[in-house]
């Protein structure tokens, strides 16, 4: 049994291309917001979400909380941290695959240097729960930024 259990769901209407559909999460935080195929794979965006949007934000909320947890445990005060998360897709024979996680983290901490704080930052990128369900499939890199 899970220690831990999430819910999401998605409906779709329509085909693929000219469809749309809606994404809603158990705490509400979304609730019917919609996503299509122009918000996914068109440059000029149509207004919505797409699931790898929504993967770079919750990749970049993990992070982040992992972050703080270390640097905390380790005497490091995180006064503001702020990772920017960017999830690239490459073609892969007949479709997509996501290929990259790109991590730019941004970070006021206290009683750290830059050598410390890089530190921390491969750590929790190593550590995240969601970088670890990507780990063998998606490259993930970062670049930490103390200020």
């Amino acid at each position: 049994m899970a220690d831990i259990s999430r819910k999401a769901n998605a409906q779709w209407f329509g085909d693929l291309k000219s469809g749309n559909g809606t994404v809603s999460t158990e705490s509400g935080a979304l609730k019917d917001n919609s996503y299509s195929f122009k918000a996914r794979f068109e440059q000029d965006k149509a207004p919505g979400t797409n699931p790898e949007e929504l993967l770079a934000a919750a990749h970049a909320g993990c992070f982040t909380m992992q972050l703080s947890a270390m640097l905390a445990a380790h005497g490091h005060q995180p006064e503001d941290l702020r990772t920017e998360a960017t999830c690239e897709m490459v073609k892969d024979g007949p479709g997509f695959k996501v290929s990259t996680m790109r991590l730019t983290i941004r970070g006021k901490v206290g009683n750290i240097d830059q050598a410390e704080f890089e530190k921390h930052v491969a750590q929790a990128a190593d550590a995240c729960p969601l970088s670890r369900v990507m780990k063998g499939n998606v490259e993930i890199t970062h670049e930490a930024v103390l200020e």
